[in-house]
């Protein structure tokens, strides 16, 4: 990477790969939870991804690029939450752990989507730009609703 526009084009290729793998991740957690506001908060995190890899596709079109390389950072946060899973089934601290590692790939997403939103202003790059801030409070909005849950719910059993 020796400019910015190389530095977003990778960042946009670990977002990418990010969203799809989350999209295929996802149903696991969402089987391990019993929590019923957990299970519902987690299918509603599980449809962004889905919904935004075509406008990422677009924004590879619009910078004449194909999507293809990987992300270790999700990667490893996928590769946690599996660990997560297997190693506290059955245990009270269960749900807790998950809402940590669900908390961690949105403040993944939510600095990616950022730091994208404005390299992709600094470039001009219009259609990136307006995809990268879709919803910006998206992630963040959904970081919160686990923080309640955790608070009001999970957490309070586990002790």
């Amino acid at each position: 990477m020796k400019t910015l526009a190389d530095a977003f084009e990778h960042t946009l290729q670990d977002v990418y790969y990010a969203e799809n793998a989350i999209v295929k991740a996802l149903p696991k957690v969402i089987d391990a939870v019993s929590n019923a506001d957990l299970k519902t908060a987690s299918k509603t995190i599980w449809a962004r991804p889905r919904a935004r890899s075509k406008p990422c596709t677009a924004v590879f079109k619009s910078i004449g690029r194909r999507p293809r390389e990987e992300c270790d950072a999700i990667k490893g946060l996928i590769k946690e939450t599996q660990g997560v899973i297997e190693d506290s089934n059955g245990s009270v601290a269960k749900h807790a752990a998950i809402v940590g590692c669900c908390q961690a790939v949105e403040h993944y997403e939510i600095s990616r989507y950022g730091t994208l939103r404005e390299w992709a202003k600094a470039l001009g790059e219009t259609e990136a730009h307006e995809t990268a801030n879709g919803d910006p409070g998206s992630g963040k909005a959904a970081n919160h609703k686990l923080t309640h849950i955790a608070i009001t719910e999970i957490n309070k059993t586990t002790r």
